[in-house]
């Protein structure tokens, strides 16, 4: 995934359509000059509605698409005939994609499933024929309801990558390096801070077929949950991943400080991340030797572990037997 079309927040504008003008139309015939109310309902006015699509990894699609309006609905006609509905709209959108009413930040709906349709927003009602204002006493009503009016205004798609795992750590700790090692993704690697500026996501092929999927997230700074770095652009993508392995490198010199520090971000965030399960993958461990690793093991945070090194593929089976086992404890 190109990191220049990666687009996780888009704003647009949305109409939905108005709803059509009920008919005054009183009954003509050759025996009755001037006969009862006979005037159908207007249609209603054109839903827009998002449709999830499990092959759409952006919302890069909607960046120059900044206005949508739905059809309007066709006012009613004699013989109590309804308009026609305005014509609906449909966005396709990537799955994890929520929606939020720019004004109120209310969260207004969101998708997660493939082919799921959600109204987003409602079309107007159409308005009633004179046909339903008759009565003993107006045999012959001259009014009719107008439609209601669609409902506009600004609104914010958000997306919240889908993945199994999701790869925390600070920027150059190795979590683009892993990635391309255990899956056909292609990321971006270079020997400098912020390399990733957009998640990637990859499927990790594992035994007998089986796969899971991860997503490589941009590196974590010291006050990302306020905003440093590239703070909550990528923060929110965690919130959708079933579990974390924690990246930090073997030449670090105090491991369990840094998880500390990355732990603490995520709180900060959002302390509901804490309740997702935990792992440590302690990359480059091909620079330290056996017994530098058994001291360190000695300090290192209660949750699995495994040394790992991307350069001479060491452990890298024990690591998704690892990922596996969190992901699925009762296949054990």
């Amino acid at each position: 995934m190109s990191n220049s079309n990666f687009v996780d927040y888009i704003r647009i504008f949305c109409r939905s359509g108005k709803g059509g003008r009920g008919s005054t139309h009183l009954r003509r015939e050759k025996s009755e000059a001037m006969g009862g109310p006979d005037g159908g309902d207007g249609g209603r006015g054109g839903h827009i509605i998002l449709r999830g699509n499990r092959n759409m990894w952006t919302l890069l699609h909607l960046r120059y698409k900044k206005h949508i309006h739905a059809g309007h609905g066709e006012s009613g006609s004699k013989q109590l005939s309804t308009g026609a509905d305005g014509q609906d709209v449909y966005i396709e959108v990537p799955l994890g994609t929520i929606v939020r009413d720019e004004e109120t930040q209310e969260i207004i709906t969101e998708i997660t499933d493939h082919g799921q349709e959600k109204i987003m927003i409602r079309g107007g009602r159409g308005g009633l024929g004179n046909n339903h204002f008759k009565s003993s006493t107006m045999q012959t009503p001259r009014f009719s309801q107008p439609g209601e009016d669609g409902i506009e205004g600004w609104y914010n798609l958000e997306l919240k990558l889908l993945a199994d795992i999701g790869l925390v750590g600070f920027p150059n700790a190795g979590k683009s390096t892993l990635l391309s090692v255990i899956s056909a993704a292609k990321p971006k690697i270079a020997d400098y801070a912020f390399t990733t500026l957009a998640p990637n996501l990859g499927i990790v092929q594992y035994r007998d077929d089986l796969s899971f999927v991860m997503a490589d997230i941009p590196g974590i700074i010291e006050g990302a949950a306020e905003g440093k770095g590239l703070g909550l652009r990528f923060l929110r993508h965690i919130e959708r991943n079933s579990a974390l392995l924690f990246v930090v490198p073997a030449d670090n010199a105090n491991i369990h400080n840094e998880y500390r520090i990355l732990l603490n971000e995520l709180e900060q965030y959002n302390p509901e991340l804490l309740d997702k399960q935990r792992m440590l993958a302690i990359t480059k461990s091909d620079l330290i030797d056996d017994e530098l690793k058994e001291e360190m093991e000695k300090d290192l945070p209660n949750i699995p572990y495994v040394f790992i090194s991307a350069v001479t593929n060491s452990n890298l089976l024990e690591l998704k037997d690892m990922i596996w086992n969190t992901l699925h404890p009762n296949q054990i």
